[in-house]
């Protein structure tokens, strides 16, 4: 009996304000199950996770795939246009030196609730992954085309080498590193000048800023 009255004051209390949520409720219900549900292709993004330290990506990165998508009308108008961008999230924490395959499907993409992957363009990435080197290379100074009768006599780095880093191949071929071209078109003595250095591969970065200070000494030539 206790029980009887008990669900009774539960119904009873509040009674209208719950019947007004209800009705929401089913009218908003009414409203997405109503809409129809299309299909479209949208942009997303490729994101990374969990790359190991001392691991590095040797390939050229894919960083956009196009997905065919499919659930309500609404929904897939607001993607990307001030809602949830859609997004490839790949795992790394199992990658190794080498190639990988990584799929791409349901598991890994990120879309608004009520939006369904039906495949992806491509549906495998495959990258390729090396181990990271660090080494010291000599910087090779440039400059621009001297003053009449004038040629460079020195030139001289500082500092003289630089530590560049990235993956294991790419770092080996970097034998040395360029300055940008320092203008000595009016230099007929000596002059000291602040330029960066160049790696010359996009796989491959400098340890810290690569600003170099270049001394030049020009000499006369004799006529």
């Amino acid at each position: 009996m206790k029980t009887l009255q008990w669900v009774a004051g539960l119904i009873s209390n509040n009674f209208w304000w719950k019947v007004l949520a209800l009705t929401i409720a089913v009218l908003i219900w009414a409203v997405v199950a109503s809409e129809p549900e299309l299909s479209t292709f949208a942009t997303a993004r490729v994101e990374y996770k969990n790359l190991a330290d001392g691991l590095e990506l040797s390939s050229e990165p894919v960083t956009q795939i196009i997905l065919e998508l499919r659930g309500p009308s609404g929904e897939l108008r607001g993607l990307g246009d001030g809602g949830q961008h859609p997004a490839a999230i790949l795992d790394m924490s199992n990658a190794a030196p080498g190639e990988r395959t990584f799929p791409i499907g349901a598991a890994n993409v990120r879309l608004s609730r009520g939006v369904h992957i039906v495949r992806a363009i491509p549906s495998q990435v495959r990258l390729v992954f090396e181990q990271r080197l660090e080494r010291s290379v000599p910087v090779s100074v440039r400059w621009s085309e001297p003053h009449n009768h004038y040629r460079v006599a020195r030139a001289t780095a500082e500092p003289a080498r630089l530590a560049i880093l990235g993956p294991q191949s790419h770092v080996a071929r970097v034998n040395s590193v360029s300055t940008d071209p320092v203008d000595v078109s009016s230099l007929t003595t000596s002059g000291r000048f602040q330029v960066n250095a160049f790696a010359g591969d996009p796989f491959v970065r400098f340890r810290s800023t690569p600003a170099v200070t270049v001394t030049v000494t020009m000499t006369k030539e004799k006529e």
